[in-house]
């Protein structure tokens, strides 16, 4: 099963996509912070992460290079409420993380999560 690691301070938002992942058949991993989203990556297994930009620990910006410091080219889906997502082409080793505007369908983030995983090279298994 394919695993996944959702990293948003907002509970409403990590059930929701927790809910559309599991009914397509993922494993899914909560993270209510940064710090614990980073914990959760360094103990288990992932083929791809879910990283809310505007955390209220950390920025989301620093989780995602924080993991492809670990594993560079890890696929990584970057969502916000904002439209801050303009500046993820220019963070160190994040330029081709998939960005995703909230509020978002169902599909938009099934979408995303593949276009993740086309990006890393390849289809949503173990990477880590």
């Amino acid at each position: 099963m394919r695993r996944v690691l959702v990293v948003d301070d907002q509970k409403e938002v990590r059930a929701m996509v927790a809910i559309v992942l599991r009914v397509n058949r993922f494993d899914v991993v909560e993270a209510e912070s940064g710090a614990a989203g980073l914990k959760a990556f360094n103990e288990g297994a992932f083929d791809a992460a879910i990283v809310d930009i505007f955390l209220a620990d950390t920025s989301g910006v620093d989780v995602m290079v924080a993991i492809r410091e670990r594993v560079p080219g890890f696929p990584v889906v970057a969502v916000s409420g904002m439209t801050a997502l303009d500046f993820m082409g220019e963070a160190p080793g994040l330029a081709d993380v998939v960005c995703l505007q909230k509020p978002f369908r169902p599909n938009d983030l099934l979408q995303a999560l593949h276009k993740a995983q086309a990006a890393a090279g390849g289809e949503l298994s173990a990477a880590v």
